[in-house]
């Protein structure tokens, strides 16, 4: 983290200039097999289409409230992401008829409709595939997002200070975000540029810091693993081995 990253997007601008072949994102889902594995280039590529898709097909700005409905995964840091470029502040399960804009997973499109602004769906397959057919009064984030541009410019700037985040009713703006996820580093013991093995969800502050937030500010990477308790200790400790990990966290930490 350099003195001048003061939101999350900054943390991967810098990120980007120092390495930008390293991993930083890997994710499994042990549920289906799926292994996916970004470095801070493909993420970043990722990050700037999704920001240039939110600011401009679906035309959101700073302060406009986003409802997250997804589950941890690699496609979900990267809406994280592109919110903190454009300023739109992701509220992880948040109330989609309260917000501006909801994106939403194959679970939760019931509860997503009841969204009057854009309403985007991931079908989170492997690959980042679009689904078979798109769900009625949806756009399908794997049709719209390829054909984005690789680098995106904010129609604005972004205030540190204003909110960025709303996580298990807790709001958070960008320098806060920074901020804490270096705290959370130290506090946790993470060693110097961590691997980061996480089976935390994305519903609490801690799954976020853990799984993205703390590794990105601290010029480390993650290993997110959803449904990781399939696994079994075994299988954890062989994932840990074979990843070279250096930090774990499968459940909540006090």
């Amino acid at each position: 983290m350099n003195a001048t990253d003061r939101t999350p997007a900054d943390l991967l601008r810098s990120a980007l200039a120092a390495d930008p072949a390293r991993p930083l994102v890997t994710f499994y889902d042990d549920a289906t097999g799926e292994r996916v594995e970004l470095s801070v280039a493909t993420f970043a590529n990722w990050v700037a289409k999704t920001a240039n898709y939110l600011q401009g097909d679906l035309a959101a700005e700073p302060g406009d409230r986003l409802a997250l409905l997804l589950p941890a995964h690699w496609q979900t840091a990267v809406w994280l992401l592109a919110c903190s470029s454009v300023g739109v502040v992701a509220e992880v399960g948040g109330a989609p008829s309260a917000a501006d804009l909801v994106v939403s997973g194959p679970d939760h499109l019931d509860a997503a409709r009841g969204c009057s602004g854009e309403r985007v769906a991931l079908a989170l397959r492997p690959m980042g595939g679009r689904f078979p057919q798109t769900p009625e009064g949806f756009t399908d984030y794997a049709v719209e997002v390829p054909s984005q541009g690789d680098r995106f410019v904010p129609f604005a700037p972004v205030d540190p200070g204003a909110p960025a985040l709303v996580v298990d009713g807790e709001e958070l703006t960008g320098a806060a975000i920074t901020e804490r996820a270096v705290a959370d580093a130290a506090a946790g013991g993470m060693p110097q540029a961590p691997r980061v093995l996480s089976g935390l969800a994305y519903d609490s502050w801690q799954g976020l810091s853990h799984g993205l937030y703390a590794p990105l500010a601290t010029g480390g990477s993650v290993v997110l693993c959803r449904h990781l308790e399939q696994l079994g200790a075994e299988g954890t400790a062989a994932r840990e081995t074979s990843e070279k990990t250096t930090f774990t966290v499968t459940t909540p930490r006090s």
